[in-house]
């Protein structure tokens, strides 16, 4: 069972943590795009597009989480210090994404023929480069899991 468990929460993390990642990073300059000509309807529909990716695989992405508590207690790893900054990272990152990202990126699409658009730009860029720098370190204590007994 445990292995079963863990296969669905490493798939679910690539399955959905990486496109939330790469439409996140790739939503600032193609607004930044979008607002320099708000009459294209490509580059319009493009951010839309984005923005859609990105709130989609956030609430699929719920998965992650519910499958790795469940591999950890299978595992009997929950009080582990590795798995509890893991875990409050993967927190951190939900909130970033909740509150910052995804309401900066409807802003953005909202302000779309004004100048508010490239500000909520540079902001989201930054929210989304800390949102992808707290799964790198997830990924990293995921492979290293300090104390581990596989010898990696």
């Amino acid at each position: 069972m445990t292995a079963f468990l863990l296969s669905v929460h490493v798939l679910a993390a690539i399955l959905t943590i990486g496109p939330v990642a790469i439409a996140a990073s790739m939503f600032p300059p193609a607004l930044a795009a979008a607002a320099q000509d708000p009459e294209d309807t490509r580059k319009t529909a493009g951010v839309a597009i984005l923005h859609r990716i990105t709130r989609v695989y956030a609430v699929i992405g719920i998965l992650v989480p519910v499958f790795g508590v469940a591999t950890a207690a299978s595992l009997g790893v929950l009080t582990d210090a590795w798995l509890i900054t893991s875990m409050t990272l993967t927190a951190a990152a939900a909130v970033i994404l909740i509150a910052i990202i995804l309401p900066g990126q409807r802003r953005g699409l909202d302000s779309l023929s004004t100048a508010a658009a490239t500000g909520a730009g540079r902001r989201l860029a930054a929210a989304t480069g800390v949102f992808n720098l707290l799964w790198a370190i997830v990924v990293v204590l995921m492979v290293y899991r300090p104390g581990s007994t596989t010898g990696v």
